[in-house]
């Protein structure tokens, strides 16, 4: 009986991700009637949407989640839209870019990246999954502004977009950078900053050089916040080497403190 229920949720979580993939080909298909989208609009949204119900399909199977819960039905909400974001950044390097739409799609994604922490508080159903969802979710979103952002401002932008993969790259050959940080609410404002700091730089109503001194300023709270991180870790990882105790932290992410 443990084994049918443990399939049964299971059927369950794979059918929560598969509504996500089906939204997403929804609203490529709304985009593409409505504005035109090219090929290379299409072939990008559907590569995203595959590879977000693969890997998040693959996730939640291996969670032991009892349900996929309603915080991470905002975040996979969320990646719907980003989805419609990189479709139509993609799109824009072949045709006049969607800015109207581009800039909808991507305010709402940034409102509902605070709506998913506080339905993960107040439901309690926070969770190591939703947390590495929402940042995966956010980190892309900025990788995908960033690429569009740098055609008008120039190619450093793109800096922005790969700190955080950078970061990851890096503890991979510097295992002590993946230890938990404090949580810090300087680094969740500068964090958040950056989406919106890209987003004014993508809609067009500011000056080149307004935009481009926006966008600077996020770029360097960005290092700062990183480079403070880093030192923070290094002096962690120089205190336990000499006193052989491990640091006592907060978590890094939680899906609550999204």
């Amino acid at each position: 009986m443990a084994a049918l229920n443990n399939t049964y949720d299971t059927t369950l979580l794979r059918q929560e991700t598969a509504v996500g993939a089906v939204a997403q080909i929804l609203l490529l298909t709304l985009l593409g009637t409505a504005l035109g989208l090219g090929p290379v609009g299409w072939l990008t949204g559907l590569a995203f949407a595959f590879a977000t119900w693969a890997v998040l399909t693959r996730a939640v199977c291996r969670s032991w989640l009892r349900s996929f819960g309603a915080a991470n039905r905002v975040t996979l909400a969320r990646a719907t839209l980003v989805g419609g974001v990189t479709a139509l950044v993609a799109d824009s390097f072949q045709s006049p870019p969607r800015v109207p739409a581009l800039v909808a799609l991507t305010t709402v994604a940034l409102i509902l990246d605070a709506v998913d922490g506080k339905v993960a508080r107040r439901t309690g159903t926070a969770s190591p999954l939703g947390a590495r969802f929402d940042m995966e979710v956010d980190a892309f979103l900025i990788l995908v502004l960033s690429v569009y952002v740098a055609t008008s401002l120039g190619p450093w932008v793109l800096t922005i977009g790969a700190m955080r993969y950078a970061f990851v790259a890096a503890a991979r050959a510097l295992p002590w950078l993946n230890e938990p940080l404090p949580v810090n609410t300087a680094r969740k404002a500068v964090a958040a900053l950056q989406g919106i700091a890209l987003l004014v730089a993508a809609s067009g109503l500011l000056p080149h050089l307004v935009s481009l001194a926006v966008v600077l300023v996020a770029l360097t709270l960005l290092i700062w916040s990183f480079a403070r991180d880093i030192r923070w870790l290094w002096q962690t990882r120089t205190r336990q080497a000499a006193t052989g105790r491990p640091a006592t932290v907060v978590p890094r992410m939680t899906h609550a403190d999204a």
